[in-house]
Formats: C-alpha cells, sequence, structure tokens
C-alpha cells in the first residue's frame, strides 16, 4: 500500500441477518391476535444491567506497524479472529477482533470459525478488486492480500470493516472495524492542535458479559447499544490546559446509532468531512453523525472546568417498541485546567481548494422504501432500493468511469437512511423535504449522507475506476434485509 498513511488500530460494535427478507412469525408481533395467536414479545432487547466504569483517561487507538522498509509503502497484517476483552468488572466478553483485539490495530487473514469475511476500506479509492465487497469473499482460514496505490489529493479520515454477504452486521457489532486516517504531505492544520481519534461504537452486553444476537427490532431498526463507547471506552476523560485548540476527528462506527452532538462550552469549528478537509472552516453550535460518517473538527477549550461532549435527541424515525433514549447521554469528558496554554498559531481562512464535479451527463433516481407482506407462514419485511432487493448476481446501474452522475436520492420509507457508495466521494449538491429546497452549507467531499424520510438528497459523483461496486443503506441490517445495489462501472 503506497502513500503517506497510517493504519489507526479501530474498534467496533455492529451488526445480522442472512436473508434479504426479514421473516416475523404472527406470535412473534406484539399486541397482534391473529388467528387466536396470542400477542408476543417481538425480540426487544431488554436494557442490560450491566455497569462499565467511566471516566478512565482517553486512549489512543494503536497503531499498526509499519513492516515496510520502503518510503511511501505501508505493509500489515490484519487478523480477524475470535478474542476475549472485560469491559465491565468481573465479565469477560467474546468478540471478533482485528490482530486480537477491538478495538485492534496488507494481507488480510480470515480466522472466524466457518464464515466468510472481507476488508472493504470505506471511502478509499481503491480497485474496485481490492475493495472488499460481497462478491469477493475470503474464506475461513484463507489469506487475502490487498494492495492499492492511493492517489494525490485522498488525504482524510476513513475507516475499515467487514462486508461479507449476509454477515456484515453480526461481524461489526462483534468487534470487526477500524480507523484509518491518510495525512497530506503539507497539512494546514497547525501540529500544535494534535490529531486526536474518537470513534464511536455502541455496546450490548448480557448478564454474562456476552452479545446478544439481534432481535427482530434490531432488523427493523438497526442495532442500537445499550452503551455508547469512545475508543473503546466509557465517558473517556482528557485533561487539557484553558485555551487550548485540539484536532478532533469523530468516527461514527456504530451500525445505526444517529449522534446529535454538541460540547458544554468549547467552541467548535468544522473543518473537514468523510474525504478530507474543506475550502474553509465553518464554526458549528452542534452536529449530526449518522452511521459511518465521519468529521474532523478543531475544538476550542476556552474556560476552565470539564467540559463534556453530550446527545441531543434526534428522531429519525422507529418501527415498533423500544425507542432507545438518544439525548443526553455524556460522551467524553475534558478537564479544562486553569494552567493557560502555550501560544499557537491561528487556524488559516483557507485550507484547500475543492473543485466542482461540473455538468452531470446521466441523471439516476434511487427510491428507498420499506415492506411490510403477510403470506401463510407470518410477515415478511424489507428493505429496497427502486422496489428490488440486493441481488448479487444482478447489476442495478451501468456507469462509464470518469463520467460525472447525478444521482437523486428519494426517501420515502418511515426512517432515515445513511446512503453509502463504495469507490469514491461525491458532493452533495441539495436537500429537498415538504417541498422546500435547500443547498448543503459548505462543500465537501462525502461517501455517506443521512437521507431524512420524506428527503430527496441530490448529489454528483464520478467513478474514476471500473469494476462493481455496491451502493447501500449503512444501517447494516437494512443493507443486509435488501437496501443494496451494484453499479458496474465500465472503462
Amino acid at each position: 500500500m503506497h502513500r503517506r498513511g497510517f493504519l489507526a488500530a479501530g474498534l467496533a460494535t455492529v451488526l445480522v441477518s442472512q436473508r434479504a427478507i426479514a421473516q416475523m412469525k404472527m406470535d412473534d408481533m406484539p399486541g397482534m391476535d391473529m388467528g387466536g395467536h396470542a400477542g408476543h414479545d417481538m425480540g426487544e432487547a431488554p436494557q442490560s444491567t450491566v455497569v462499565l466504569p467511566e471516566g478512565k483517561v482517553l486512549r489512543d487507538l494503536p497503531r499498526l506497524a509499519n513492516e515496510a522498509g520502503t518510503p511511501g509503502l505501508f505493509k500489515a497484517k490484519l487478523t480477524a479472529q475470535r478474542a476475549s476483552v472485560r469491559f465491565a468488572e468481573g465479565l469477560d466478553t467474546p468478540i471478533l477482533g482485528y490482530n486480537g483485539t477491538s478495538p485492534g490495530p496488507l494481507t488480510f487473514a480470515n480466522r472466524i470459525p466457518e464464515e466468510t469475511s472481507t476488508i472493504h476500506w470505506h471511502g478509499m479509492p481503491v480497485p474496485a478488486d481490492q475493495d472488499g465487497n460481497p462478491m469477493d469473499p475470503v474464506a475461513t482460514g484463507a489469506d487475502r492480500t490487498y494492495s492499492f496505490d492511493l492517489p494525490e489529493g485522498s488525504a482524510g479520515s476513513y475507516w475499515y470493516h467487514p462486508h461479507p454477504h449476509g454477515k456484515t452486521a453480526e461481524q461489526v457489532y462483534r468487534g470487526l472495524a477500524g480507523a484509518f486516517v491518510v495525512k497530506p504531505k503539507i497539512d494546514p492544520i497547525p501540529a500544535e492542535y494534535g490529531d486526536t481519534v474518537l470513534v464511536f461504537t455502541d455496546l450490548r452486553l448480557a448478564a454474562d458479559g456476552t452479545m446478544p444476537d439481534n432481535t427482530m427490532t434490531d432488523l427493523m431498526n438497526g442495532r442500537v447499544g445499550d452503551h455508547v463507547l469512545v475508543n473503546g471506552q466509557k465517558n473517556p476523560r482528557l485533561t487539557v490546559p484553558f485555551g487550548t485548540k485540539r484536532r478532533f476527528r469523530l468516527y461514527n462506527a456504530t451500525n445505526a446509532r444517529f449522534l446529535r452532538l454538541s460540547f458544554d462550552q468549547a467552541s467548535m469549528m468544522i473543518i473537514g468531512t468523510d474525504g478530507g478537509l474543506l475550502e474553509a472552516p465553518v464554526a458549528a453550535k452542534e452536529i449530526l453523525l449518522s452511521p459511518a460518517e465521519r468529521l474532523e473538527l478543531i475544538v476550542s477549550f476556552d474556560k476552565p472546568g470539564p467540559d463534556t461532549l453530550y446527545t441531543l435527541d434526534y428522531d429519525r424515525g422507529w418501527m415498533g417498541p423500544g425507542r432507545p433514549v438518544d439525548a443526553g447521554l455524556t460522551l467524553f469528558t475534558v478537564n479544562v485546567s486553569r494552567t493557560p496554554a502555550e501560544p499557537v498559531p491561528p487556524l488559516p481562512d483557507r485550507l484547500r481548494p475543492i473543485a466542482p464535479l461540473g455538468a452531470p451527463a446521466v441523471s439516476r433516481r434511487l427510491v428507498f422504501t420499506e415492506t411490510i407482506a403477510m403470506n401463510a407462514s407470518g410477515m415478511e419485511m424489507g428493505f429496497l432500493i427502486n422496489g428490488a432487493a440486493f441481488d448479487m448476481n444482478r447489476v442495478d446501474i451501468v456507469a462509464k468511469a470518469g463520467q460525472v452522475e447525478l444521482w437523486e436520492i428519494v426517501n420515502k420509507a418511515d426512517m432515515d437512511h445513511p446512503f453509502h457508495v463504495h469507490g469514491t466521494q461525491f458532493q452533495v449538491v441539495e436537500h429537498e423535504r415538504d417541498g422546500k429546497v435547500s443547498k448543503p452549507a459548505y462543500l465537501s467531499s462525502k461517501d455517506t449522507v443521512n437521507v431524512a424520510r420524506g428527503e430527496t438528497v441530490r448529489l454528483l459523483l464520478r467513478q474514476d475506476r471500473p469494476g462493481p461496486r455496491m451502493y447501500h443503506c449503512h444501517i447494516l441490517e437494512h443493507e443486509q434485509l435488501g437496501m443494496m445495489g451494484v453499479v458496474d462501472v465500465q472503462a
């Protein structure tokens, strides 16, 4: 793997279902009386009583050692295997981890018993045959070498996770995910600001410390855990002098939790999104990260005392009982001391140029819907794009490499769906909801965008490398229940 970059070991919690359609028996539906069946529990996960320790010092994610001795080349080995960690005192939790940990640290070794896996390099402009898509599985016990060059201008905050057909959700929530930061040759952000990765995951533990399987509620809404972790810790702490400016890279590596975030007192400047820096910093009082999205922030801690990063309410739509509490969760505490920070250079007014993609040669329309249908054996539910569930053997779109396209993503479903396209970064150009059209607050490079229920998002994209690419909802249970398609990019 060529270019300036490093692999920060990841963490994970996410995903499961092996069919494109979820089957619910009549007697699994709460409060329904059909044919004499009494309503039973739908499978809502009980709230965990496991207590996790809080307030430990924020840990940096460990970095993979570079085994290559050649400048500009990165070489390492990632092994997906069973492991055990201790999230709570006295309880050992079986997980899946890269190199035995999660967070864990490019040769990929699949040591997951009886399951295929892959590594998908989320957001990175890699060749299609190195993208780790579901059509390219790595069998259990097998090794696979991923090799690619990253082009100039691709510095950004990326991540990696499995993408095997039917098992992506489960493998991620059990621990397989990691952060991948690509640095530019010349970084306009002052080095004195640091560069701190914050990966958000959520965790559900049974009383014995194990991770319960997904319920039907999880399949419908996506798995939302009981504990939100930062770098694998619950509400870790960081101590800084007052007047500190700190660079944070925020990753939403949950499978279905939407994170609307704010600090108590500190001011935030957005400087980057999924695919790298903005043209100029943008002030923000709060931010929204849907699953798989990333943001780069400069946070200024100008008042002594504790300052917390906490969640605000966000209604992304929910089917059935058990909607989780979204507001008032303290995720991260920064203790700002009374010692003043050393003077640092100001944040530049301009960060980098971003060239608009220009006029599209082709327009496409993708419509998200949910379906619930009755049959002889029960109730079938699916998540569809243009009325169809994912079929690995079907090509849904044929595109031409190097050609700009306008994609119109229409959400007619009852909940938000974060939309992800493999192999490229796109530019969001317009939102429309309730007849009102708005432009994004800034031009940026994105690979994932939230499409709220009832909303239409229009984006420009260009695939520069030929081969099959996936596009899908990044609530990974929804992906597995059919909300995914294949675009074949032709030279």
